[in-house]
């Protein structure tokens, strides 16, 4: 899924908050942009400063915090009322054509220029009928286990390497006392995501790029036998004995940005987490990179591959303002700023934007390890993020809170019943 701290992705409420400063020069008449995310209010901020100092304009441009963003999506699309907005799903890409979006072909700008810039992998996944609606805005590594450096190393664990390393691992934390793995789900209305993302990594792992491909593209379905094996192995750490923190069946209600919150204690109440370089954001303020936290990417199974997501530029309007944004936030200047922010802790997709523009080390080492796996071949994008919203953003992520509450006798039913879920 996506980042949501929104990622919260969050649905629940129907306030938009709006957050920001106005950037560019103080002359209003060179009109304004606005642009709707599915942020929380302090990223949306933060991003709104790095306008202020970085923009060259003369129009003013806000970033919108929305805390139900896909209800705000739709309705303002509807409206006429939306300039650009920042699509997190490529699933949605066909619906935002369909509901007035203005493709980049029309907007003036070169594909072939874009493709050379960013990549065929992320340039496709915006194609809808031979058009392209979306420019790469950021991207996150989400293959990524994070644990308390110091501890870890004081207490002689070492990084696992193979799958079997890290049930190993798991086991001598469970043996030495301790509790292995931090796991939330929470995220308001999109709860459920980070268990989607957990599948998908393992498909890749254990099923592979083609065959998780064909996955996302219903070419095979949902239920299909390689996906309960990706399952099963998931259920191996949910339900490992004494493995999760306060049991599998609490973790829908922990929300994802304070799952981790235990590993910097004094005593480290967990010692592993899987999240995407995002979550970086959500540590203590005081926590110190290399020292009181590192990562190492999952490990692999019968293949190693890697999970990634972003977010995508929309412009639903034709101006002059609005390309000229598109062009200046999707590129090295404004993308090398956001990138030195922690508080946002984002990764550009532009291949000129240089690890020491991140706010620390492991940002510049995730941004490096997700460019070579793009150009290798062996990422993939998130996979609910592509499916149908009744699927990606719907039976995907309430099923997978029906596994982890019911247990490893659940999965079957679950699959069965995401399956049934398929728009026809």
């Amino acid at each position: 899924m996506r980042f949501r701290r929104w990622t919260a992705l969050p649905i629940v409420v129907a306030l938009l908050v709006a957050v920001g400063a106005a950037c560019g020069d103080d002359d209003d008449d060179g009109g304004s942009v606005t642009v709707l995310s599915a942020m929380e209010p302090e990223e949306a901020q933060a991003l709104n400063d790095v306008l202020e100092e970085n923009l060259d304009a003369d129009y003013t441009a806000e970033i919108e915090a929305s805390g139900n963003f896909e209800e705000q999506l739709q309705i303002r699309s509807e409206g006429g009322d939306l300039d650009l907005a920042m699509l997190p799903q490529p699933g949605a890409v066909a619906d935002a054509a369909e509901s007035g979006a203005v493709s980049l072909e029309d907007l003036g700008f070169d594909i072939d220029e874009l493709r050379d810039t960013f990549g065929d992998v992320l340039m496709d996944l915006v194609e809808v009928d031979g058009q392209h609606y979306g420019l790469p805005s950021n991207v996150n590594l989400k293959s990524m286990i994070w644990y308390p450096a110091d501890d870890f190393e004081e207490a002689g664990y070492e990084v696992p390497e193979t799958w079997d390393d890290l049930i190993a691992l798991s086991d001598q934390i469970v043996e030495d006392g301790g509790t292995p793995w931090c796991v939330g789900f929470e995220a308001e209305g999109a709860t459920g995501w980070p268990a989607t993302d957990w599948l998908e990594d393992i498909m890749l792992r254990t099923a592979g790029v083609d065959t998780y491909d064909q996955w996302v593209a219903h070419e095979i379905p949902f239920n299909d036998e390689a996906v309960v094996a990706a399952g099963e192995r998931f259920g191996e750490i949910m339900f490992g004995d004494g493995y999760v923190l306060g049991g599998a069946e609490q973790t829908p209600s922990i929300a994802f940005g304070d799952a981790p919150a235990p590993m910097f204690e004094e005593e480290p109440g967990c010692w592993l987490h899987r999240q995407a370089n995002f979550i970086n954001a959500f540590f203590p303020e005081d926590a110190e990179p290399n020292v009181d936290y590192d990562w190492f990417p999952f490990p692999a199974i019968d293949e190693q591959n890697t999970l990634f997501g972003g977010e995508f530029l929309v412009a639903y309007r034709d101006t002059p303002e609005i390309r000229d944004f598109m062009e200046q936030f999707t590129d090295v200047e404004i993308q090398c700023a956001q990138g030195g922010i922690q508080g946002t802790s984002r990764i550009s997709p532009h291949p000129d934007v240089e690890s020491d523009c991140y706010a620390n080390e492991i940002l510049g080492e995730a941004s490096e390890y997700l460019t070579e796996q793009l150009q290798a071949g062996t990422a993939r994008f998130d996979a609910s993020d592509q499916m149908p919203p009744e699927v990606g953003s719907g039976s995907f992520w309430s099923g997978m809170m029906d596994y982890v509450r019911g247990g490893p006798d659940s999965l079957q039913g679950v699959l069965d019943e995401i399956e049934s879920s398929w728009p026809s």
